[in-house]
């Protein structure tokens, strides 16, 4: 069976919250917020595979200091999974020997602590029963969704995301026994600042749900720290029902129906 932890789900820090960060498994990360931190080094380096939405901080820092503190006792390189141009901007603004060291390149170019996997949209990578998929998003930077796939189940991660049609077409072909995890970032007074930045706020994120006619079982990820209550309070209005937030240790078994 397939396990899916929220290691951190909020879109900020403070009072015990961590940015975005999934453990699936024990072997493969989606994202590498400051979740990650949370960890024991034993479990970090477990870790053979980093799944990434984007290369916007809140869903990467943790990854250097993942790589530095456990690389050197691992016998394989962590694999970096992502869209080309998220790893293009990893590889520029962060491990680029300014920021971080390149650890694509350490200890040597023939056997470094990290390797770079490029993958496209829509793109399907199967490991030991799951099938990985990124989906297509919306945001101010190259982005994607994730998609896991096991035991006949699905799971699947807006990551950072404002409207993309084809994420919810692949959202709507879910059923009843499914999760979606969408972010909300910000209340609906500050529509225009969602808009701009690619991000949902709660008018948007109900029309595309009802728009989409999803069936699947929602669940409300990055909220700001402090809008938590607000956002949740708009999103019920607009859907006319409860809505799940997401909640750091909260674990998805996929197994499907019963």
């Amino acid at each position: 069976m397939t396990r899916i932890r929220v290691l951190g789900c909020s879109g900020g820090i403070g009072d015990g919250q961590h940015t975005t960060s999934f453990l699936v498994d024990g072997d493969v990360l989606i994202d590498a917020g400051s979740g990650v931190m949370t960890l024991s080094r034993t479990e970090m380096k477990g870790i053979d595979h980093v799944l990434l939405t984007h290369a916007h901080l809140d869903h990467v820092l943790a990854l250097p200091l993942l790589v530095d503190s456990v690389g050197e006792e691992r016998s394989v390189p962590l694999v970096v999974h992502a869209l080309p141009a998220v790893i293009a901007a990893l590889k520029q603004h962060l491990f680029n020997n300014q920021l971080w060291p390149d650890f694509s390149r350490i200890p040597s170019v023939e056997a470094p602590f990290m390797r770079f996997s490029p993958i496209g949209i829509g793109e399907t990578w199967a490991l030991a029963g799951r099938v990985f998929t990124p989906r297509a998003a919306r945001h101010g930077v190259p982005a994607c969704a994730w998609e896991v796939a096991a035991n006949g189940a699905h799971w699947l991660f807006s990551g950072d995301t404002a409207g993309h049609p084809e994420f919810w077409h692949q959202a709507a072909s879910f059923g009843p026994h499914d999760h979606v995890v969408v972010e909300a970032s910000f209340p609906n007074a500050q529509a225009a600042l969602a808009n701009l930045s690619g991000h949902y706020h709660p008018i948007a994120l109900a029309h595309d749900w009802q728009a989409f006619g999803c069936h699947s079982q929602l669940w409300i990820s990055h909220l700001k720290p402090g809008g938590e209550v607000a956002i949740l309070d708009e999103l019920e209005r607009a859907l006319g029902r409860p809505v799940q937030a997401l909640q750091a240790g909260q674990v998805f078994q996929l197994s499907g129906p019963t």
